[in-house]
Parts: C-alpha cells; sequence; structure tokens
C-alpha cells in the first residue's frame, strides 16, 4: 500500500452483475393530458357545449360513471339559481356526499348574459373563487345560435391550457 493515497473498502461482487432495465424506446409524450367529466350543477348550464369546445366527457347532470373520468369540472350559469346551485355542488364534496373518487377541479362559470354582472352576484363568486378555482367563460353570442365551430372564446386561455383542448 502506498502512503498518502486513499483507497476506499475492497468490494467483492459474487454472481452476475444485474444490469438496470432498458427503457421502452417507444415515443411518450412528456406531458399528459387529461381528461375531465363535465358536470352541469343546474339544468341548461352549457355542459353539452364545453364538452364539445374543450373536449371532455358530457356527463350532462350525473356524476360520471366508473367509465368516465373522475377528475370533474362542475359547470353552472353566473345567474343566482346557477350560482346556489354551485355553492350546494360544492357543499356535497365539502360534506363528502359526493362518490367516492371523484377529484373536484374547479369550477366553470359560463356566462348567463352578454355585460357586466350586478354586485351581488360577483359578490357570490367571489365566494366561490374563496374555496377552489374558477374558470370564466364569456357570453358567446355564435354559441347562442348553436354555432360552436370557432375557436374557444378570448379570456379562456387558462380553461384550454387545464382541459388541453386540441382545435
Amino acid at each position: 500500500m502506498r502512503t498518502g493515497a486513499r483507497q476506499g473498502p475492497e468490494i467483492w461482487i459474487r454472481g452476475p452483475v444485474a444490469t438496470a432495465p432498458v427503457p421502452d424506446p417507444s415515443p411518450v409524450s412528456s406531458r399528459t393530458v387529461r381528461r375531465f367529466s363535465w358536470v352541469g350543477t343546474h339544468g341548461g348550464a352549457g355542459v353539452s357545449t364545453l364538452a364539445t369546445v374543450y373536449g371532455g366527457q358530457d356527463c350532462e347532470r350525473a356524476w360520471p360513471g366508473s367509465d368516465d373520468p373522475q377528475s370533474v369540472l362542475l359547470v353552472a350559469r353566473t345567474h343566482a339559481t346557477g350560482l346556489a346551485c354551485a355553492l350546494h355542488a360544492l357543499e356535497l364534496f365539502r360534506r363528502g356526499e359526493a362518490p367516492v373518487g371523484l377529484d373536484l377541479d374547479a369550477v366553470v362559470l359560463v356566462a348567463d348574459a352578454p355585460g357586466r354582472l350586478p354586485r351581488p352576484l360577483a359578490q357570490r363568486i367571489r365566494l366561490i373563487e374563496s374555496v377552489i378555482d374558477v374558470y370564466r367563460v364569456p357570453w358567446v353570442p355564435a354559441w347562442r345560435l348553436g354555432d360552436l365551430s370557432g375557436r374557444p372564446p378570448r379570456g379562456t386561455e387558462a380553461l384550454v391550457r387545464l382541459t388541453a383542448a386540441v382545435r
């Protein structure tokens, strides 16, 4: 042994050395696209329109089934009844009364009319925003006429990113 040179401990390997498994060379996207189930909190919330424009499963007003994506986006209109229904649905999740295994991701509020919201409705929306992420969808005149062929409306880029809509 030389003086001044440091040596580590001797390691003896018995038997063959296992090699690490080689990863599958198939191309895999670096980003996983998450699928969502749109659930309306009341009739006329806009679930079918949103599912058509942004992708995902249209569950109408029912909880997702076992074959549907378990990530839920609750949908409501911005009128008083719609916001009350959204708050009720949030309360079901809070109390644990929603089906087991569902993951509530956000609330999507669809404008019930063009223009600014009255103050009492804006206050209810702030209440909802204090407990969960909220995405707002503006009034789209073309949707009222049944034309869903265009791009998602301006101001909904965050919702497009969330749903990974490809148009």
